[in-house]
C-alpha cells in the first residue's frame, strides 16, 4: 500500500480499511501514546511499536493481528480493568463504550490482581459533566480536547502514579464554554452528561439527524429519541459540516421542546384576555377577519422568523405577496447579506465564486476577522479557525472593538473604537476620512500585512453593511490571489429567510419587487398580479400598526415587540409561535407552531450552505407553520397550491437563484452550497436593520429563554 509522507501508521492502515485499536489516539490531537493498544509488529523492530506514533517510512512491513500482538493488547485490557469498576449493568456508556468493545474482543475475561479496586465518589462538575474517576482510563483524550481544540484548558491531570485522575482547573466545578466534547470525547463512562444519564440504553433510542436550530453554523446533530421525547444530542459519526464539533447549544439545548409552557393550543382574544380555542375556531377568526380587509382594501403586514424553514419563508413571503397581495414583509436582519451579493456582482464577479464554505476556514492561508466574537456567536466557526491555525499554520487577522478569545490564535490584532469600521475600511483603500486615529502606525502595520498576503478570506459582523461591505469587496479586490467573504448572521436559517425574499424589496433570491423580467417569471408560475414597489420595512411595519396604517400584522416565528414598542388593539395581529411570547401576549389570535425539530424541510446556513432538517418528533397541538400558512391562506380563499416542504421545496429549486442543486447530496446530508446568480440590482435598503442579537453560548433568543439547561449553566 502506500500514503503520504509522514502519515502515522495508525491513519494508514484505517484508510486501507485495517483497524488498529487505540483508546487515546484521536486525530487532530497531540500524540500521547498512553493506552498502548494500538501496539503492532514492525519488521527488524527489536520490540512491538505504537502505531499511533510511528510514520510509514518506504519498504516498512508491518503485522497488526499476530499472536504477539493479541496478546499483548490483552495484558493491555487486564491492566486498565485493574480499577475499572464493572458496572457496565448501571453505566450509561454501556452498549457504546470503547473499552466494554475491546474486552470482547480480545478476550480479557480473568484479571491476576486480587487487590481490592480502588474507589473514589463520583463528582459533578457543571450541570452539564459528571466525572466517575474509577471508570476513566487515563487517555487524555477529553485533557487535550479542552486545550488543544476548545483553547479552554478547564480539565488537568491530577496526582501521579496509580492515583491519577482528571479533574478541573477551576477546583470543584467547570470554569468553561459547557460544551460537552469532553462527554463525546471520552471511549468509556468516565464523563457523563447531566441531561442524558440514567434516561435509556443506546439501543432503545431512536436517531434523527438534522441541523441545530440555534446559531448561523449549520452544525448537524442527531437527536436521541425515546417516547416522543430528545433525551440528548451529538454528532459522534462526525458527519455534517461540524465533524465531531458542537457547541453546548447543538448538544444540549434541546430542551425547550418539553418546557411546560410550550404553546398546544390555539389562544383566541375575548373580552380582552386569551382564552383558549380550537384550531377550527381560531383558523376561522383569522381567515374572516383577513376577508373583511381584503374587500376594504386595507393594508397587510408580515413579519416572518429567521428560525423557520427555507420552505416556511418561501411560503409566507407568497401568501404575502400573491394572496395578501402586500410587499409589506420582513423579518429581523441579522447580517446583510442583501449587500453582500450585491457588491461582489458590481465589482464584476459572480458572487458564487467569492462566498466561502464553513470548511474553507479549515484550510485557508489567512483569515481577516473583523468584528463579532465567533466564539460566542458562531461556535463553530471560531473551532474552525482555531483548527487551521494549529494544524495547518493559517494566518488569523483580527479587527475588534473588544477583546476576544480568537486573538490568542491571531497573527495580528487592531484594535479600534466601537462604530469605526467604517474609517477603517476608507483606511485601508487609502482614502482619508476623519474617523481615522491620529496615530496611525497601527493601522499602516496592520494594511501593509493585509497586502502581503494573498487568497485572503474575510469574515465580517453586523458592524459592516450596506455601503460599508461595497468598500470591504473593493479593497478585497486590491489584493492578490481570490479574496472571498462569509457575512455572519445569527440564527439556523438566518441566510435562507434573506434568499427567500422576506424583504420588502426583494423576490426571492435577491431580484428587486421593480425587475420585471423575475417579476414575470413569479406571476406566471404564481398566476397572480403581484403589487408593485417596495413595502413596509419591520420597523414601519410595527408603527403603521400602532397607528393603524395596516388592517392587519401577521407575525411567524419572531418576536419584534421585545425591541419595538406597539400600541395594543389598533390592528388585527395574529402571532404563529411555540410560546407565549411578548408579541404573542399582545395579539388577537395566537397559533400553537412546530419546532424545527418537529418538521422536514431545508435551511441554509450563514456561509449559504444548504441542508435537510428531518422530523425527530411528533406534536400533539401544534402544527407545522407550512400547515398553518396553507390553512388561513385555504379559509381566506386564497390558493397557493401545494403546501408540503417537498412539493415547496421544488418550487424552491424552479424558482430561487442559486437553489437549484443536486438533489443527491441533499439527501444524503451534505452540506450543499447555493449559488446566488447575479444580485447587482438587489435592494440595499435600510442596513440601519441589521442588528446582531449579541447572543453568547448560553443564550439563544427567544428560544434560550424556554431552555433550562442553558439557564441552568448560565448560573452555574
Amino acid at each position: 500500500m502506500t500514503a503520504a509522507p509522514g502519515t502515522l501508521l495508525i491513519e494508514a492502515a484505517r484508510r486501507a480499511g485495517i483497524e488498529i485499536p487505540a483508546f487515546c489516539y484521536y486525530p487532530g490531537l497531540s500524540l500521547q501514546a498512553a493506552c498502548r493498544m494500538c501496539l503492532v509488529e514492525i519488521e527488524k523492530a527489536p520490540k512491538l511499536q505504537t502505531a499511533c506514533t510511528v510514520p510509514v517510512s518506504e519498504g516498512m512491513v508491518v503485522r497488526t493481528n499476530t499472536p504477539k500482538v493479541h496478546d499483548a493488547r490483552r495484558s493491555m485490557l487486564e491492566f486498565l480493568l485493574t480499577n475499572h469498576p464493572l458496572d457496565c449493568p448501571v453505566c450509561d456508556k454501556g452498549g457504546e463504550c470503547e473499552l466494554q468493545d475491546m474486552v470482547f474482543r480480545y478476550g480479557a475475561s480473568f484479571s491476576r490482581f486480587r487487590e481490592e479496586k480502588r474507589h473514589t465518589d463520583e463528582e459533578k462538575w457543571s450541570p452539564v459533566v459528571y466525572y466517575d474517576g474509577p471508570r476513566c482510563i487515563l487517555c487524555y483524550r477529553c485533557v487535550r480536547v479542552c486545550n488543544e481544540g476548545m483553547d479552554v484548558s478547564a480539565l488537568a491531570i491530577v496526582n501521579r502514579g496509580g492515583r491519577t485522575l482528571i479533574g478541573p482547573n477551576a477546583g470543584g466545578h467547570l470554569d468553561c464554554e459547557q460544551c460537552g466534547m469532553c462527554i463525546d470525547i471520552c471511549p468509556v463512562g468516565a464523563l457523563t452528561s447531566g441531561s442524558y444519564r440514567h434516561q435509556a440504553r443506546p439501543w432503545e433510542l431512536h436517531y434523527v439527524p438534522t441541523i441545530c436550530t440555534h446559531c448561523g453554523d449549520g452544525c448537524k446533530t442527531t437527536l436521541s429519541v425515546r417516547n416522543n421525547r430528545v433525551l440528548r444530542g451529538n454528532n459522534r459519526d462526525q458527519s455534517g459540516i461540524n465533524g465531531e464539533f458542537l457547541c453546548i447549544k447543538g448538544r444540549y439545548a434541546f430542551d425547550f421542546l418539553h418546557h411546560p409552557e410550550r404553546l398546544t393550543q390555539p389562544l383566541v382574544r375575548q373580552e380582552g384576555k386569551l382564552v383558549p380555542a380550537t384550531w377550527a375556531q381560531a383558523l376561522r377568526a383569522v381567515a374572516a377577519r383577513f376577508r373583511q380587509l381584503l374587500e376594504q382594501g386595507s393594508a397587510f403586514g408580515i413579519i416572518g422568523s429567521n428560525h423557520a424553514g427555507n420552505e416556511t419563508a418561501y411560503l409566507l413571503q407568497k401568501f404575502a405577496r400573491a394572496g395578501l397581495r402586500t410587499n409589506n414583509i420582513d423579518h429581523h436582519r441579522t447580517a446583510d447579506y442583501a449587500a453582500l451579493i450585491a457588491a461582489l456582482a458590481r465589482s464584476g464577479v459572480r458572487p458564487a465564486d467569492r462566498l466561502a464554505g464553513s470548511r474553507d476556514l479549515l484550510t485557508a492561508r489567512a483569515v481577516l476577522l473583523i468584528g463579532n466574537n465567533p466564539t460566542e456567536q458562531h461556535p463553530l466557526l471560531a473551532w474552525n479557525m482555531r483548527t487551521n491555525v494549529r494544524l495547518n499554520k493559517g494566518r488569523l487577522y483580527v479587527v475588534n472593538h473588544r477583546a476576544i478569545k480568537l486573538e490568542r490564535q491571531a497573527t495580528a490584532t487592531l484594535r479600534i473604537e466601537e462604530g469605526r469600521a467604517g474609517a477603517l475600511l476608507d483606511f485601508l483603500a487609502g482614502q482619508t476620512t476623519a474617523g481615522q486615529p491620529p496615530a496611525l502606525q497601527p493601522w499602516n502595520e496592520f494594511r501593509d500585512r493585509l497586502r502581503a498576503e494573498s487568497d485572503l478570506l474575510v469574515v465580517f459582523g453586523d458592524e459592516i453593511k450596506g455601503d460599508g461591505i461595497a468598500r470591504l469587496v473593493a479593497f478585497g479586490n486590491t489584493l492578490g490571489g481570490v479574496t472571498r467573504y462569509i457575512a455572519l448572521g445569527d440564527y439556523n436559517n438566518s441566510r435562507g429567510a434573506s434568499d427567500m425574499g422576506l424583504l420588502p424589496g426583494s423576490l426571492p433570491g435577491y431580484a428587486p419587487v421593480e425587475d420585471a423580467v423575475v417579476r414575470a417569471r413569479f406571476e406566471a408560475e404564481w398566476n397572480v398580479t403581484l403589487p408593485p414597489g417596495p413595502g413596509l420595512a419591520l420597523d414601519e411595519m410595527i408603527a403603521a400598526a400602532g397607528d393603524g396604517r395596516l388592517g392587519a400584522l401577521y407575525v411567524v416565528g419572531a418576536n419584534p415587540l421585545k425591541r419595538y414598542n406597539l400600541n395594543a388593539g389598533s390592528s388585527f395581529l395574529v402571532v404563529q409561535d411555540m410560546f407565549l411570547t411578548e408579541t404573542a401576549r399582545q395579539a388577537d389570535v395566537v397559533l400553537p407552531a412546530a419546532a424545527v425539530y418537529e418538521v422536514n424541510g431545508t435551511v441554509t446556513n450563514t456561509c449559504g450552505e444548504l441542508q435537510r432538517i428531518r422530523q425527530a418528533l411528533g406534536t400533539n397541538g401544534p402544527r407545522a407553520d407550512l400547515e398553518i400558512i396553507g390553512l388561513i391562506a385555504k379559509e381566506t380563499g386564497i390558493s397557493l397550491g401545494p403546501v408540503g416542504s417537498e412539493e415547496v421545496f421544488d418550487e424552491i429549486r424552479r424558482l430561487v437563484n442559486g437553489y437549484n442543486v443536486a438533489m443527491a447530496g441533499l439527501a444524503a446530508g451534505e452540506a450543499v452550497p447555493t449559488a446566488p446568480a447575479d444580485g447587482r440590482d438587489a435592494s440595499l435598503g435600510r442596513p440601519d436593520l441589521v442588528h446582531s442579537s449579541g447572543d453568547t453560548l448560553f443564550t439563544s433568543g427567544t428560544l434560550g429563554q424556554y431552555s433550562d439547561m442553558l439557564e441552568a449553566v448560565r448560573r452555574h
